[in-house]
């Protein structure tokens, strides 16, 4: 007697957030069934809400004191440490990127450019400041001192088009300067930002210094420019519209907005320690000579 043929259900990954330190759920409960174009779902991905982005806000903001206050030097070395994880999971990277339609090839030159996009910056964190700031001559008997400090919580929109190196370009100048971010991923690649995520949170990334949400932009771009605590907006990419709202509900609080439009994420627009002094402040001291 021949056995009947089953058909097996694919049970579909669910991509969490990351938030805190921790893969939360959405508290809404939504989910958007992740299919690449012309392809039928592989993943599950939380549809991040206006709460899931204020907890974002709380811990990041809580996190930002101990990570600004940490060493210049120490942020080097877990912004290689993260490299050096991500070398060791290349392969995964990889696969991921493929699921989502990248040829194998440019797959692989993505995963290395990331690699060395945070091995870049991990060498400018202890030496920007010797560039950035500096003493000042004045015609009294003071020290005048200009020097560098994190601008706080950064709500960065990371690109589109690069579900990896995008979004380390993205994420590794703000934290650099000393600043937490709360990140809202490609809709288009979101899987290998959540996967990322596990590399932060095994690499010595302090929980809440990096948080993740994915996502609609349409949904979110407001409340990331109005929301009170949020002292600046990273916006990579060139849809006219957003930019606006941005900009005008950014100009309520006195947010600092960032634009980013330039889509080759190696040029010199990238690969200099200016985006990081985008996200940070220079404030001078006075001291009297003498004391």
């Amino acid at each position: 007697m021949e056995q009947e043929t089953s058909t097996r259900l694919n049970v579909l990954k669910t991509y969490k957030m990351y938030i805190g330190g921790k893969f939360p759920r959405t508290e809404s409960g939504r989910y958007i069934k992740y299919a690449p174009e012309d392809g039928s779902p592989v993943a599950n991905v939380c549809q991040g809400s206006r709460k899931d982005f204020r907890d974002a806000v709380v811990v990041a903001r809580n996190a930002q004191p101990g990570w600004a206050g940490a060493s210049d030097y120490l942020h080097s070395q877990i912004l290689y440490r993260i490299a050096e994880i991500l070398e060791g999971r290349r392969n995964q990277f990889i696969e991921e990127l493929q699921l989502q339609t990248v040829p194998e090839n440019e797959a692989a030159e993505e995963v290395d450019a990331a690699i060395d996009q945070l091995l870049y910056f991990a060498g400018w964190c202890d030496k920007y400041q010797q560039i950035f700031s500096s003493v000042n001559p004045v015609n009294s008997s003071h020290f005048n001192f200009s020097v560098c400090e994190p601008v706080g919580v950064v709500g960065v929109f990371a690109p589109q088009d690069s579900g990896l190196l995008g979004l380390v370009t993205s994420i590794a100048p703000v934290i650099a300067g000393g600043n937490t971010c709360v990140v809202l991923v490609s809709e288009k690649y979101p899987l290998s930002a959540i996967t990322f995520s596990e590399v932060l949170n095994s690499s010595d990334v302090p929980g809440g210094v990096v948080n993740m949400l994915t996502g609609y932009r349409e949904e979110l771009l407001d409340h990331f420019a109005s929301h009170m605590d949020v002292n600046s907006v990273v916006y990579f990419g060139t849809n006219t519209d957003h930019i606006k709202t941005i900009q005008e509900k950014a100009a309520e609080n006195m947010k600092r907005v960032i634009i980013r439009k330039e889509t080759n994420y190696l040029s010199e627009t990238y690969k200099s320690p200016y985006p990081i002094i985008d996200t940070v402040e220079t404030k001078t001291t006075w001291h009297p000579v003498g004391l």
